[in-house]
């Protein structure tokens, strides 16, 4: 029984999957939270981190490792707070430094590590540094920080043909000059130019800031972007199948300003500044890059600790896809001696459970909307249940996108009126942008706003879906059989049987083709088998007839060894 893709690992041999070391990021469940759609604190109708704060429990029952929090800095908010406009305080709209203190200190004394968003590749146009340079004369150090070049054609033309990840073109010309500033995101994104060596200076303070403040690591955004092909040449795009072009702004399309050479020694810097500090301090890719040996060229020893499993992610409810996806994983990681993750949703993608739940899931970013076809919720949420128990099931770390432990599903039905993205405004309705992916946590189905902190009669920053009511947290609290408790049932396996640390190897009933995904991991006490059935019909597995079941998708997922049709099981084995 073979499969169309390679395989790196003998059938029914477990092989290593995590290196030896006993670093903590290597089997880590991390939660990201979205602060601003999280829990709102002081009924202003965004999430903050006093909100946060208040919610901790929920994180500690669920049994994370750590979380991952999004941008809090001081902001203008074109681009939800990755538009940064001081890198060194916390916007009064998320609060004060001192929660952020209080919030590091409670989840440290929790036993959770928290790791923070680094926006490198771009400031916001307001911060200081940019605004210095909008008034500098040619020449002046200040212009320097950015990637700031003459037009062509007299000044009247772009520098080259680039467009904007979020539609558009990617450069805008300084008032009165004949110079012109790059936004591979939002004209209010400026570029950085990490050829100058002060930008470099000024982000080894801006990672020692936060050092110093306790933080365990950072999440760096658009991690592959910051450095720019030499010369800034004409991106010629890739074509495709049908002998279409990429678009540039695909994010895993290959262009001259994503993925250069040049990034990887700018991680080697900051590597050195993490372990000058005592514990252990990460590193995140966020870098959409393919192939994944490309990928995982970021997480060479000198480099960064881990890189967002996108290849994974987009793999979609589709079994020989993620046979490719997790074969491909393993044997990318092991070239480098770096620990694989694993990842099904985000605060950029659309949920899982809608996207498992409509026949051609969208693009990135394209979002779905009132006028496309809807998910079914039903299907796509029984998929969310068996792909979680492959997500957790798998040795490595493990990131959860807060809400994906209650089932929740894209918002499909926001008004034009309600969208925030910038992605929509600049793309001109092309896409619809990512907002339905970030409205506020459903905390109390009866309470105003869900319980999401804001009072009745105020508005949230974005509407919720009347649907998350029924998948509101103490609703799931209250029923033994919700996703919520299957997630804290998973992660609770998974810490006492150490599966982040297992061997990893496809059992001798994985059949792709079939849709049946089955794996086994081995650790120190136990052997379990994952099985996952992506089809629609019950699939037999003999060599598990007997045996209890460690967790299962559904109440219906198993009986008497046969698996239900997309369903998952963790069966042991020894």
């Amino acid at each position: 029984m073979t499969t169309d893709a390679a395989r790196p690992q003998e059938r029914g041999r477990p092989q290593p999957s995590v290196p030896p070391s006993p670093r903590w990021s290597d089997d880590a469940v991390i939660y990201q939270i979205y602060p601003r759609s999280f829990a709102d604190g002081d009924g202003d109708g965004v999430g903050d981190l006093r909100g946060t704060l208040d919610r901790l429990s929920h994180i500690v029952d669920l049994g994370v490792d750590a979380i991952w929090l999004s941008p809090f800095y001081p902001s203008p908010q074109n681009d939800a707070g990755y538009d940064v406009a001081d890198y060194v305080d916390v916007d009064p709209l998320f609060g004060s430094l001192d929660d952020f203190d209080e919030l590091v200190a409670r989840a440290h004394d929790a036993g959770i590590r928290v790791i923070v968003d680094l926006v490198p590749n771009h400031t916001s146009s307001t911060h200081p540094w940019f605004q210095a340079a909008l008034t500098a004369e040619a020449g002046d150090p200040a212009r320097d920080l950015y990637v700031i070049r003459p037009g062509r054609e007299g000044g009247d033309a772009p520098p080259n043909n680039w467009t904007s990840v979020f539609g558009g073109p990617a450069w805008t010309r300084l008032p009165g000059s004949d110079d012109w500033y790059l936004h591979i995101f939002d004209p209010t994104q400026p570029d950085l130019d990490w050829s100058n060596p002060a930008v470099h200076e000024e982000f080894a303070d801006i990672l020692r800031f936060w050092l110093d403040r306790g933080v365990d690591g950072f999440r760096v955004d658009v991690a592959h972007g910051l450095v720019k092909a030499e010369g800034l040449p004409d991106h010629v795009p890739a074509l495709e199948a049908s002998g279409e072009p990429v678009p540039s702004s695909s994010p895993t399309a290959a262009s001259p300003f994503f993925d250069q050479d040049g990034v990887h020694e700018i991680y080697r810097e900051w590597r050195r500044i993490l372990d000058a500090y005592p514990g252990e301090r990460i590193l995140v890719a966020e870098a959409w890059v393919e192939p994944l040996e490309r990928l995982f060229r970021y997480v060479r020893a000198d480099e960064m600790d881990q890189a967002f499993n996108f290849t994974f992610l987009m793999a979609g409810w589709d079994a020989p896809g993620l046979a490719r996806a997790i074969e491909g994983t393993f044997a990318a990681a092991a070239e480098v001696g770096a620990a694989p993750t694993w990842v099904l949703s985000n605060h950029d993608t659309v949920r899982h459970p809608s996207r498992f739940g409509v026949a051609e899931p969208p693009p990135h970013q394209r979002g779905i909307g009132p006028d496309d076809p809807q998910p079914d919720l039903t299907l796509g949420r029984r998929r969310a249940s068996a792909m979680a128990l492959i997500e957790l099931g798998l040795p490595g770390s493990a990131y959860i996108y807060q809400g994906d432990e209650l089932g929740l599903p894209e918002h499909t039905q926001l008004p034009a009126s309600a969208r925030r993205d910038p992605v929509y405004a600049r793309s001109r309705g092309a896409e619809l942008g990512r907002d339905g992916a970030r409205t506020p946590y459903p905390w109390s189905a009866s309470a105003p706003h869900l319980g999401f902190g804001t009072p009745a009669g105020e508005e949230t920053w974005l509407p919720q879906p009347k649907g998350h009511s029924v998948l509101a947290h103490d609703i799931q609290n209250d029923d033994p059989e919700s996703q919520l408790h299957l997630y804290r049932g998973l992660l609770r396996t998974r810490r006492e049987l150490g599966m982040g640390r297992g061997a990893f190897a496809w059992h001798p009933l994985h059949d792709p083709r079939r849709g049946l995904l089955a794996f086994t991991v081995t650790t120190e006490t136990a052997a379990v088998l994952v099985a996952a059935n992506l089809s629609e019909v019950p699939i037999a597995l003999p060599e598990a007839v007997g045996r209890p079941t460690l967790a299962a998708s559904g109440p219906a997922a198993w009986d008497e060894g046969t698996l239900s049709g997309e369903s998952a099981v963790w069966v042991p084995l020894a």
